[in-house]
Formats: C-alpha cells, sequence, structure tokens
C-alpha cells in the first residue's frame, strides 16, 4: 500500500501494527507534531493496530510529543541505546501488546576434572561473604546458553571447557530490575588445569574435591544439589544434550534440549 505524503513510512508487521523507526525516519526539518498527527489520522482509517516507534538517543526530543499523542513506554534497549514507545489504535477490543523481556538468564558451570575435584569460585561482592559456587553469570544478547557457560568460566577461572551435560535449572522471581530470574547449570569438562581468577570480580578460585564440596559448610545446599544430581547422572548412563535446528517457517535456528543415554560408557 502507498503511503500517503507527509505520512511515517514505517513497516507493517504481521499482526497489522506499525513499526517506525526514528534512525531512518528522522528529519529535523520536519514538523514531527504534525507529521504525527497526520500518520495516526491514516493509521485509524486504514484500521493498523499497534503503533511501535523506536527512538534513538539522539532522537529523544520526539518522546514528549508521542507521550501526548497517547503513547506508552514499553522498554528500553540498551544494547542500541533506544526507547520503545507504543499506542494500540483499535476500541473495539483490548490491547494486545506482549509483555517486554520479564526474565533474566543465567548459567553456572559446573566443571569437574579427571581427579574428582570441582571448580569453585567466592565471589568479590559475595552475598555471603567466603561462600564457594559455581563460576558463572549472565547470558549476553544472542548467545547459546551453553556457549555462555563456557564463556563464563573461562573469563572468571582462565579454565577452557567443552560441554558435557546440562544439570538443573532454578527458577525465581523478584530479582535484579524487578525481573524473574533463571539459572542454568551446565556440566563442563576442563581442557586445562591452571586456575587465573578474573581479579575484578572473583576473590578466591580453587579446585575443591568433590567430596568435601559435598559436606563443606560455606557451599549453599542448592550447589551440593546440582553437583549430586550430575553425579547421579553418570550414575544411571544419562545426559540432558541438546541439538540445533531451524524453524521451517521463520529459517531462524533455534536449540532443542532433551535428555538422552550416554552412547559411549566411559562419556561423563
Amino acid at each position: 500500500m502507498e503511503v500517503p505524503e507527509g505520512v511515517f513510512c514505517g513497516s507493517v508487521d504481521r499482526f497489522n501494527g506499525v513499526l517506525v523507526d526514528s534512525e531512518k525516519e528522522y528529519d529535523e526539518a520536519t514538523d514531527f507534531e504534525k507529521k504525527l498527527e497526520k500518520s495516526l489520522d491514516h493509521w485509524i482509517s486504514i484500521k493498523r493496530r499497534a503503533i511501535w516507534f523506536t527512538l534513538r538517543k539522539e532522537h529523544a526530543a520526539w518522546v514528549p510529543h508521542l507521550a501526548k499523542a497517547g503513547f506508552v513506554f514499553h522498554h528500553v534497549d540498551t544494547t542500541s541505546s533506544s526507547l520503545v514507545m507504543y499506542r494500540w489504535l483499535p476500541t473495539h477490543e483490548s490491547a494486545n501488546i506482549p509483555t517486554f523481556c520479564h526474565t533474566m538468564l543465567g548459567v553456572g558451570g559446573l566443571v569437574v576434572n579427571d581427579n574428582d575435584e570441582v571448580l569453585v569460585v567466592s565471589d568479590r561482592y559475595a552475598l555471603i561473604a567466603n561462600s564457594w559456587k559455581l563460576p558463572g553469570g549472565y547470558v549476553e544478547p544472542g548467545e547459546e546458553i551453553v556457549n555462555a557457560a563456557i564463556r563464563e568460566v573461562k573469563e572468571e577461572t582462565g579454565i577452557d571447557c567443552e560441554f558435557r551435560t546440562v544439570i538443573s535449572i532454578r527458577h525465581s522471581h523478584g530479582g535484579n530490575f524487578g525481573c524473574s530470574d533463571m539459572y542454568v547449570v551446565v556440566a563442563l569438562k576442563p581442557l586445562n588445569r591452571e586456575v587465573h581468577k578474573c581479579e575484578r570480580e572473583i576473590a578466591k578460585a580453587q579446585w575443591m574435591p568433590v567430596k568435601e564440596y559435598l559436606q563443606h559448610p560455606d557451599v549453599h545446599e542448592t550447589n551440593r544439589h546440582f553437583m549430586r544430581t550430575y553425579l547421579d547422572y553418570n550414575k544411571r548412563n544419562i545426559r540432558f544434550t541438546y541439538e540445533r535446528a531451524q524453524h521451517r517457517v521463520l529459517k531462524r535456528e533455534y536449540t532443542l534440549f532433551y535428555m538422552k543415554p550416554v552412547e559411549e560408557k566411559n562419556e561423563s
């Protein structure tokens, strides 16, 4: 459909909404308020639904005009320094707007070597001073869970690893920024032994005998549970593995996790 003169072009999504990006459509010489009013009249006349404006940091002057026109804040994207606002146009149906990301995703690496020792760290800014935990941190945007666990272990301890099995998932609420929190524990096989801790984040890092770890008073019970689960998987010769596939319509890759028997008896 041809866009009338003086109306934001945007792009139409599959839900009959319009996406406008200030990076593509910002024009200092344009009367934004007048163009917005004309655009809204046009979108209402052709029965568009949600109108989305993505505002780059340098175009923040649009914010008060959008707010005055009934747009509300949806989220801030810190990776691109942009703010997203929307307005729901239909008056005969309630707004069907998805909630922005409400769950943080973290990973922990359970790294056990051939001497039955587990890699442990004590955070420099730990809630419980001198407590021992698994190395780990948050998954970055666009990063695979397993790759994130391998990266975090390397950054915090200097130990290179490869995947063994997913161990467990912890889910909680009321975390950072009011978000829920998912913590995925991934068992990893170490490829080197010498520990080089991250001075900025880690106070202590070392290899600890598994038997000591399971009884240590400064290891939280949940972390001991992760180890017992890992040992149980080994005993039963199973693992929670993954494979990558592609959505047949969206052509977007995804990762599928599932339980399966270990193919080789000596694999752990």
